[in-house]
């Protein structure tokens, strides 16, 4: 009895592991992305560690020491992770699925606040990910049931290591030092429509471009930012077609801003601003600035708010032009809610939330527009952030509210006794589903992170294809590249972030 017992069992143990990907004695390189390391200011974030040489063990498993933890996103928690931290894991490799749109969103919401809360600390322990494959899932499958196997009574782990050997090894190839890299640009592109009279007041429209997450080589930033520089984009093009037209060329400039850095406290905007300020001789933001009104985050949602340092005051450009915003969100998309939302800048800190802060800090009023109501949103910096996280039809109602609401305060409609429904843009003068479509999927093509955006030729194709856009519909345009003081540099990032790794039983 006892002999068919075994042999029953041992059959099944067979039957279990048949279907592997990877034979008993085989291996398997892939390409890892190492999570974000970078200085900022006196401040360390991400991960310092690069070398992995450790057996790969699943999360459940009791005892993580000298292990590689291997998870899906669905594993991946704050707590999780601290307990890797704890019990002194060799490293974490974290599973990419091809397809974001495949995970629970309630899953999708709990990796988000793990991934912001893991960023902001500085860790030795190295943290990698991997887009998902048949091979990586088939050695995720396997530690796992060895995990429960552990679990199991002896005799069954006995037969089990009868039939195979589960214990894979992970090898980073590379055991390089890590190094800093200094010579980091942040380019800032600018361009103006000038207005129909001298000395007109200007309008400042800015959105940052660069992406942010866990690996940088894997942030595309669909929703943040590449929802604002498409209506950015789209806004350069409506306006024209009115200024090239001294009949409907308003007596106001418009100056559009793209800036580098956006996620690494907007140093692209600082020194953008710097330059303007303080070393150009003659600038428009020397003059009579309106307002500035940045774009973040507008791909989603049914909220738009007005985030601001200072509420306006009555009577000002800026109160005007919100008046305007709501109403034509009553008049047309009533079920959309619009609200203000006031944080004052805390001088304390060393980081700004939202990029109209750094036009506040020189005393340049200004404000944010976004259909998120927290600057602390997880969704501002993740890998997750991809296209499934865009809504094309919000995108494209926030871009008509923006145009309309700047139309009827640069035209000044209302004083006017226009209707408060009127369409300015209407016709051809629309903004374009198709454009929308090819902007967004261009913008995620490839993953925007600072640190690639002055080095690889696909990225420098990026930056370069958005001047471009530019010079199609503004005037005046300047490419500014802003290199880091090697001595003191305002963020210092490091290298290795793409790995080759060997995968053996």
């Amino acid at each position: 009895m006892l002999q068919s017992t075994a042999a029953i069992a041992l059959l099944l143990c067979v039957q279990s592991l048949h279907g592997s990907a990877l034979p008993a004695v085989s291996s398997y390189e892939f390409t890892a992305y190492r999570m974000q390391q970078y200085n900022l200011g006196q401040h360390k974030y991400g991960c310092r560690g690069a070398i992995v040489v450790a057996e790969a063990r699943s999360a459940e498993e009791p005892s993580l020491t000298r292990r590689c933890v291997i998870m899906k996103v669905e594993d991946f928690t704050t707590e999780k992770y601290s307990e890797a931290q704890r019990q002194n894991a060799a490293a974490i490799l974290i599973l990419l699925p091809q397809n974001i749109s495949s995970i629970p969103h309630n899953a999708v919401e709990s990796f988000m606040v793990s991934e912001s809360e893991t960023l902001l600390k500085e860790t030795l322990m190295p943290v990698y990910v991997a887009p998902e494959d048949e091979q990586l899932l088939c050695m995720y499958e396997e530690v796992k049931q060895a995990a429960a196997t552990r679990t199991s009574s002896i005799f069954v782990r006995v037969l089990r290591s009868m039939v195979t050997a589960t214990a894979f090894q992970i090898l980073v190839i590379n055991n390089a030092p890590i190094k800093a890299t200094t010579d980091n640009a942040i380019i800032t592109l600018e361009g103006v429509l000038l207005g129909a009279v001298e000395d007109a007041p200007t309008i400042v429209i800015a959105a940052h471009y660069d992406s942010y997450g866990l690996a940088p080589w894997l942030s595309y930033g669909a929703d943040s930012n590449a929802g604002g520089v498409t209506i950015l984009i789209e806004l350069a093009r409506l306006f024209q077609k009115l200024y090239s037209s001294p009949r409907t060329r308003p007596q106001f400039n418009l100056m559009f801003s793209l800036t580098g850095g956006g996620k690494y406290n907007f140093l692209g905007t600082k020194r953008w601003i710097e330059e303007n300020l303080d070393h150009a001789e003659s600038s428009l933001l020397h003059d009579n600035v309106a307002f500035v009104l940045c774009l973040d985050t507008l791909a989603n949602g049914d909220e738009l708010y007005m985030h601001v340092s200072r509420p306006p005051k009555p009577d000002t450009p800026m109160q005007s032009f919100i008046q305007q915003l709501e109403e034509v969100v009553s008049s047309r998309f009533p079920w959309v809610k619009v609200g203000l939302v006031h944080k004052k800048i805390n001088l304390v800190e060393s980081t700004v939330a939202w990029e109209h802060e750094r036009y506040s800090l020189r005393r340049i009023l200004g404000f944010t527009l976004s259909h998120l109501e927290d600057p602390k949103s997880e969704l501002r910096g993740s890998m997750l952030d991809t296209m499934s996280k865009v809504d094309f039809r919000k995108l494209k109602r926030n871009g008509i509210i923006i145009a309309e609401a700047l139309a009827r305060y640069m035209y000044n409609l209302s004083d006017k006794g226009s209707p408060k429904d009127v369409q300015v843009f209407k016709g051809q003068l629309d903004i374009q589903d198709s454009r929308i479509s090819s902007l967004m999927s261009f913008l995620t093509s490839v993953p925007r992170a600072t640190q690639l955006l002055d080095k690889e030729p696909s990225h420098i194709l990026l930056v370069n294809s958005l001047e471009h856009e530019f010079k199609r519909y503004l005037q005046q345009v300047h490419r500014h590249t802003f290199r880091q003081d090697k001595r003191d540099p305002d963020i210092t990032f490091f290298d290795q972030m793409s790995q080759p790794i060997v995968m053996y039983r």
